[in-house]
């Protein structure tokens, strides 16, 4: 028998993959947290906007995931993102490695981890791939996502 939690794992990967952010949003805590290597701190309603805003910008977007576990207070799943990354027009292959904590049958935390470098090569090309293991070159990624983040939030508001 599926233990609840992974069954709550696997709903909200269900959900990814058909793009249902209102579906992933009520797999969350109202209070959850989320971090990866690009956007590392957000709270609240900043996670399900992050995945509103990457959602509405997917382009030949898939998702597949496996190996989900959990049990009553953790939970993890490996998931794989195909894509084209809208701003090069180059494709993504991200292979991520989440990790979840779980209170009153919701996600209050969410981590995914995955090489921030192997990501820039792909989706930036050669400076990507030349640069992309640099503090600059992975300060600058996030600063540009968190602006990103900010700039799509203030119109939907």
């Amino acid at each position: 028998m599926t233990h609840p939690n992974a069954a709550l794992i696997e709903r909200f990967y269900e959900a990814f993959q058909r793009r249902d952010v209102d579906t992933m949003a009520a797999c969350y805590a109202p209070d959850v947290t989320f971090s990866d290597p690009v956007f590392t701190q957000l709270h609240g309603d900043e996670v399900s906007d992050m995945w509103r805003m990457l959602v509405s910008r997917a382009q030949e977007f898939t998702l597949a995931f496996s190996h989900v576990a959990a049990d009553d207070g953790h939970g993890s799943a490996h998931w794989v993102a195909s894509y084209v990354f809208s701003q090069t027009g180059r494709a993504v292959v991200n292979q991520i490695d989440a990790r979840f904590v779980f209170r009153d049958g919701l996600i209050v935390e969410h981590r995914d981890r995955f090489d921030l470098w192997r990501w820039a090569g792909q989706a930036l090309g050669a400076k990507g791939a030349l640069l992309g293991w640099t503090p600059f070159v992975q300060g600058a990624i996030r600063e540009q996502a968190k602006r990103g983040l900010a700039a799509w939030r203030a119109r939907a508001a």
